[in-house]
């Protein structure tokens, strides 16, 4: 079971909840997901959109192979490249969850990634109802 709590407005339109707290269920925790190639291996790098969505893609497969999907997830850190991405991220996320049950968050902005061309890493955690 899990209940978001309200955010503020502001949090809304960030589109990320305060908190979630969850009860019973399995645990997954994520590792950091990146990418530099899409699904037909074409090279993404540096393409913050295009990694955005792969990543989701990679991270609900990896929870879809652990029972669950990314409308599980209750919690994310969010790391960027480019703080000026930050809103057009809130944007692809709202797309991502549209029904309004959004992962707690944090955004953090680095100055480089452990690969040339990696411009967004996501870890986080998800709870999947037993």
């Amino acid at each position: 079971m899990r209940n978001y709590l309200e955010g503020t407005e502001t949090q809304k339109q960030r589109a990320y909840s305060p908190a979630v707290v969850t009860q019973g269920g399995r645990t997954v925790w994520l590792a950091g997901h990146t990418a530099t190639q899409d699904a037909d291996g074409k090279d993404i790098s540096y393409n913050f959109e295009a990694q955005v969505r792969q990543v989701f893609r990679d991270l609900d497969n990896t929870l879809r192979r652990a029972g669950g999907t990314l409308a599980d997830m209750v919690t994310m850190t969010v790391f960027i490249l480019d703080s000026r991405l930050g809103t057009r991220f809130t944007e692809m996320r709202r797309e991502m969850f549209a029904d309004g049950k959004y992962p707690a968050s944090a955004l953090i902005t680095v100055s480089s990634f452990a690969r040339p061309g990696i411009v967004i890493e996501i870890q986080g955690m998800a709870v999947i109802d037993a």
